[in-house]
């Protein structure tokens, strides 16, 4: 048994950083040249800058130390896509979203237009998995230095390593990802002592670097949000097409599900309205509309339904629309899961998806694809949920669903290593990078004509 695995059945242990080193180093990386794709790498060229373990592969090794946030040594396998949900699954996983970080690298070093020569590249990827080490700020012993996170990564990236990389553009074209909420990292340096989250996003150091967050805030531009990874990673084109299958023939017996916590404040909010709409909704309602049933809520209270898609993705599978609420944020994991189960997300504010996941699903498109109700018609002026789901014509749900599907590949994160079929497909890490190099090459024009 590898090191690896062995690790990931035992009780909270310390995953060696040589192991880990290893695994990334040894991954089979591709670039243009092995491909003859010289033309098509015009304007594509990216340079992943070599980082010491301290920024990636040691904040790993402490992976059961953070016992208020979780053990995450599980989540790493697979190089960040977990384990997987039973052993002969080829597609589904046990994937915690924070664990982009290690996705996202691993996707690059199969990225065709790699360059070994930084000064050719058009953009740089900086390899810092920014949201694991930020826990030892988050829930560790450095709590009260929050306002450090990020400072030794600029002095290696100004001082140590080539400087000349980082001031040849002040850091304007390079790049990293952040796998959590910007709002983790965008605690202001005043804050003393500190309330929550890092201050990396407010250290005027990186104030030119573009940071790929699960969420962005509404004003900054440094940063741009790209989907949080779901459990389905299917590794060729036959796994994928099989899904769709599946989901395109299974039988919508539920109008609307909610799959959740919260809801049990007795203050006003959109989440208590769904639970007690659910509440109310009886047999009686059902008579005539076509479903056995109004309105399922799947309680994933207490991170029960995290690291199992089964929990939720069957629910899904059966239900025409899904409800998204904001919570403690505006944005979901489970809005990609239920894209990926052809169900047709219902929103209630636009900071949940529209505009934030531009690159991945085009503002233009979200009513082809998707529900808007104002959350505020729902708390405050009692409009019925059903009553709007309702109203929709059955054959524009079909429509409707069929756009869903369309849109499944660009907010997927397949396999590493998958087959040339599938890799023909963007997925989330495609059009992420494509986002990047249109934002990096537009914001370097920018610069130049200052």
């Amino acid at each position: 048994m590898s090191p690896l695995k062995s690790s990931i059945l035992a009780k909270p242990i310390t995953i060696t950083a040589a192991t880990l080193f290893f695994l990334l180093l040894t991954t089979t990386t591709t670039t243009a040249q092995d491909f003859d794709l010289e033309s098509e790498c015009t304007n594509k060229w990216i340079y992943i800058r070599p980082l010491p373990p301290q920024f990636n592969v040691d904040p790993l090794s402490n992976c059961s130390e953070y016992p208020i946030f979780d053990n995450f040594c599980p989540y790493v396998s697979n190089h960040g896509l977990g384990q997987k949900t039973h052993n002969k699954s080829h597609s589904w996983y046990r994937t915690d979203p924070f664990m982009l970080e290690l996705v996202f690298h691993r996707r690059m070093l199969e990225y065709p237009c790699l360059t070994f020569d930084p000064n050719s590249a058009n953009a740089i990827y900086i390899p810092y998995y920014a949201g694991i080490d930020s826990l030892r700020y988050l829930y560790g012993p450095e709590v009260n230095s929050s306002f450090e996170h990020g400072l030794d990564l600029f002095q290696y990236l100004y001082h140590s390593d080539s400087p000349e990389i980082w001031r040849k553009n002040s850091g304007h074209d390079h790049f990293l990802v952040m796998a959590r909420p910007a709002w983790d990292f965008s605690q202001p340096l005043s804050n003393d002592p500190p309330i929550w989250g890092t201050s990396f996003l407010e250290l005027p150091e990186f104030y030119n670097v573009t940071a790929l967050t699960l969420e962005a805030r509404a004003y900054p531009w440094q940063e741009h949000a790209i989907p949080y990874p779901t459990s389905f990673h299917p590794p060729n084109m036959a796994l994928f097409e099989s899904w769709v299958s599946r989901v395109r023939r299974s039988r919508r017996t539920t109008l609307m599900l909610f799959a959740g916590g919260g809801g049990i404040s007795a203050n006003p909010n959109i989440r208590r309205s769904i639970r007690l709409e659910c509440e109310n909704s009886t047999s009686t309602d059902v008579n005539g509309c076509g479903y056995s049933e109004l309105c399922e809520f799947v309680d994933c209270s207490n991170g029960v339904c995290e690291h199992d898609p089964i929990r939720f993705m069957r629910p899904m599978l059966q239900a025409s629309f899904c409800l998204q609420p904001p919570g403690d944020t505006p944005t979901r994991r489970s809005t990609f899961d239920s894209i990926l189960a052809g169900c047709i997300p219902v929103f209630f504010e636009e900071l949940s998806a529209k505009k934030q996941y531009g690159w991945h699903l085009p503002e233009e498109k979200y009513e082809e694809f998707s529900v808007f109700i104002p959350k505020e018609d729902v708390v405050f002026k009692g409009v019925s949920i059903v009553d709007v789901l309702m109203n929709i014509p059955r054959a524009e749900v079909r429509r409707m669903r069929e756009k869903v599907l369309e849109m499944m590949p660009r907010v997927m994160y397949r396999k590493h290593g998958s087959s040339l079929g599938l890799s023909a497909k963007k997925d989330a890490f495609d059009l992420a990078i494509e986002g990047v190099l249109k934002r990096i090459s537009s914001r370097l024009k920018e610069v130049a004509a200052q």
